[in-house]
């Protein structure tokens, strides 16, 4: 197993490696840095693999869409239009705990520009009215009364003001048929009407909308409990190696714990993926079809399978050896880290081959495979992009794609965290971004505008 990060990355060892200032479209993660499909390298272009990774899970956008509830829901994209059965508020209601009105009662004195009320206002006597607590019907405010209202209760009918009770003398609630003074309100002061959120019968949210806590927030106050969206991927992430140890378990000489299969398998399932793990701990290509082969047999097959490590140009690359000759390729790719590639099919199954090194395997699915997603199925939602100046100077090798971790700081500059080398996971967990620098560009200064992507 030789190689480093200058030439592409090890197997699984812990020592390998132009837009506006705003968010980019749904689409947008499939072009930008490197868009030529050709690569000064020689290697294939970061492009012309995403365009191979989007034909060969091209047929997962057909799947037909489900039904389900919104605890389900979350991460999953919308295959139909949500249109809003009622409107947001359903009933004008107040804003405020105070006393629910009729501005017509008041003899009105001077205002503010906004409508309410000056402190010095004079008050309006009015009779006190049975309370609204929130959830109640209440009946139909008289002429000269006054009712004491909670916040979010339905406004009376003949009531079209709230005066909040702050404002009132006594500064309380009098009981039904005592007396109450209170300053004037215009129509509509600290009222909440019907529909001024959203519309019955509006398109509240679009196909391909990726459900979030917000977005199925607005699904459940429009009373929607069920939605459509398109079916979940189901994928295998299969670590594999022979130094490899379960995390918690001690370690014999030469072996190092397995970070690949946690990481992964947590950006996957972030991701709104339905991810399951197995481990390969040998570098026995026989081992390693077995356990393909019982992963993709049978009606509970995965969507598609990812497997790590194994695929340099080391002498036991149990991936590379376990799948020569069969319809999977593999290459080395115009990027710095993540480099060498495979994808493919296993049974039927696509099948893409990560790098082993940490780094290098979770930049892969970020820059490689949650692009290609975004745009195929709508889910997971495209990273956020920016352009943003570098908070100090750095250098990257020609011809290729260099994707450095970095933390963006309170400034808007991007902080380069750690080196370019795909084992320092310590500077992967304390970053937050990602810098993307060109294939033909070796230096930058302190203060150039680079492309980022908010991780």
């Amino acid at each position: 197993m030789t190689g480093d990060d200058r030439h592409g990355d090890h197997r699984h060892g812990h020592g390998r490696p132009g837009e506006d200032r705003h968010a980019a479209g749904p689409g947008a993660a499939e072009h930008g840095t490197g868009a030529g499909h050709g690569s000064a390298s020689g290697h294939r272009s970061v492009p012309e693999h995403r365009a191979r990774l989007s034909a060969l899970l091209a047929h997962l956008a057909a799947r037909e869409p489900v039904t389900v509830s919104l605890e389900e829901a979350q991460g999953a994209a919308l295959a139909e239009d949500l249109v809003a059965p009622g409107s947001l508020p359903r009933f004008d209601n107040s804003q405020m705990d105070g006393f629910a009105v009729s501005s017509a009662d008041f003899d009105r004195p001077p205002s503010t520009p906004s409508g309410a009320s000056t402190p010095s206002a004079a008050s309006t006597a009015f009779t006190v009215a049975a309370a609204i607590a929130a959830g109640d019907t209440p009946e139909a405010l008289a002429p000269g009364h006054a009712a004491p209202i909670m916040t979010g209760a339905m406004l009376p009918e003949g009531a079209d003001a709230v005066v909040p009770v702050e404002q009132a003398h006594p500064r309380a609630y009098p009981g039904p048929g005592e007396r109450v003074e209170l300053p004037a309100a215009e129509p509509g002061t600290f009222v909440r009407r019907a529909g001024s959120d959203v519309e019955g019968g509006a398109v509240v949210l679009r196909a391909g909308t990726v459900l979030g806590p917000r977005q199925l927030g607005l699904a459940a106050g429009l009373g929607i409990g069920r939605v459509r969206v398109r079916p979940r991927l189901s994928v295998a992430v299969v670590s594999t190696g022979a130094e490899l140890a379960e995390p918690g378990d001690g370690l014999a000489p030469g072996q190092i714990h397995d970070a690949n299969t946690a990481l992964l398998a947590a950006a996957l399932r972030e991701a709104g993926i339905t991810a399951r793990t197995v481990a390969v701990r040998t570098d026995d290509p026989a081992v390693l079809l077995g356990e393909l082969g019982s992963l993709t047999a049978g009606s509970g097959r995965p969507d598609a399978v990812i497997t790590t490590g194994g695929v340099s140009q080391g002498a036991f690359e149990a991936t590379k050896l376990a799948l020569g000759g069969r319809d999977v390729e593999f290459a080395h790719l115009a990027m710095q880290p993540g480099g060498p590639q495979g994808l493919g099919t296993f049974n039927g199954t696509p099948l893409i081959a990560f790098p082993g090194n940490p780094v290098s395997c979770w930049i892969s699915w970020e820059i490689l495979l949650r692009p290609v997603l975004s745009a195929l199925l709508g889910a997971p939602a495209p990273r956020r992009r920016l352009r943003v100046p570098l908070a100090e100077p750095l250098s990257s090798p020609q011809g290729r794609l260099q994707v450095r971790r970095a933390r963006l700081l309170p400034d808007g500059r991007a902080e380069l965290v750690g080196g370019p080398g795909s084992h320092l996971l310590g500077a992967l967990a304390a970053s937050d971004a990602l810098v993307l620098v060109p294939e033909d560009v070796t230096h930058l200064p302190a203060g150039a505008d680079v492309e980022v992507w908010l991780t």
